[in-house]
């Protein structure tokens, strides 16, 4: 098929290469504007950019996709079979989807309808789903409420984060879209509407999400802090000062004569009381403005005691 590609991050990318591999013509990739990346603030490519050029397709950035009549004129020129979006970032507008004769087709990082919106893979270990998946579909004017085409699904363990499943979920989104166009093109695809009443979202992270908060069970702040890694992460405070939680575990001891956030220290371990009694154990931190350093370099110099709250001030 010719095909148009939009997407940006690097989960888009083994989609993009899968497609040349079967032998589609991708004629051109549609990615965001370049922006800063880093301290260094430079400006950097994306993903998807630097893929498509290494595959010596042509790339657009275009900064509006609605009212630009030159990206409209390109793509009715190209006269794609289908648009392929993964992980673009942009709303597509309507012109685009009734363009294709097979529609715009979305790799969606969920098992649809659950987990529609920006985070799908972070909210469902955040949530403590126990499986999640890829969802292929085809794109309306809502928020990926297009009709479902291929889904394959993938367990979530009591170990999994999202860098992990970003990694294995891009593989699978790549395999399944060469599967998706296949099935179309041969008409053996049946699509199949979403059910509403089922539907979830998974808004877009803020740094907030990175409160921690201790009233909560240990198990659903574990889930949380592997859900949102390596943005926006784990943070609480101590003495008034902001303290990043780099490394948790769950415990098995419970502290019922606690409160929520009141530490315990057992040797070289710093022990958190959470909900219902639950223990968390903090492996690894970092106060505000200094170095990250494993719990027990951390004890040894700032000389916590048994019975100090965290989370109790504002950062």
């Amino acid at each position: 098929m010719k095909l148009v590609f939009c997407g940006t991050p690097r989960f888009a990318v083994p989609t993009l290469e899968a497609l040349v591999r079967a032998g589609h013509n991708v004629a051109l990739a549609l990615s965001q504007p370049d922006r800063p990346v880093g301290r260094s603030g430079e400006i950097q490519p994306t993903p998807v950019k630097q893929a498509a050029l290494a595959l010596g397709i042509p790339v657009e950035q275009p900064e509006k996709l609605k009212t630009n009549e030159a990206l409209r004129a390109t793509l009715t020129q190209i006269a794609p079979d289908a648009i392929i979006v993964v992980a673009y970032g942009r709303i597509i507008p309507q012109w685009m989807l009734d363009l294709p004769r097979y529609g715009c087709l979305n790799g969606h990082g969920s098992l649809l309808p659950r987990w529609r919106g920006a985070a799908p893979i972070q909210w469902a270990i955040a949530s403590g789903d126990h499986e999640t998946g890829i969802t292929t579909m085809r794109l309306n004017a809502g928020l990926d409420t297009g009709p479902m085409l291929l889904k394959h699904s993938v367990p979530i363990t009591d170990t999994t984060t999202s860098p992990e499943l970003f990694e294995s979920l891009s593989a699978i989104a790549a395999d399944l879209m060469v599967e998706t166009l296949s099935g179309l093109e041969q008409g053996t695809i049946v699509a199949q509407e979403q059910d509403d009443t089922c539907a979830t979202l998974a808004p877009i992270l803020t740094r907030e999400d990175a409160r921690i908060d201790f009233h909560c069970h240990a198990c659903a702040i574990d889930q949380r802090f592997r859900g949102f890694q390596p943005w926006p992460g784990a943070f609480t405070t101590l003495r008034g000062k902001k303290l990043i939680v780099h490394a948790m575990h769950v415990d098995s001891l419970e502290h019922s004569n606690r409160k929520p956030g009141e530490i315990d220290l057992q040797g070289e371990q710093l022990l958190v009381t959470c909900g219902d009694g639950s223990v968390l154990v903090l492996d690894e931190v970092q106060m505000e403005g200094k170095k990250r350093m494993k719990a027990a370099e951390f004890l040894r110099g700032h000389q916590l005691r048994a019975g100090e709250m965290l989370g109790e001030a504002t950062a």
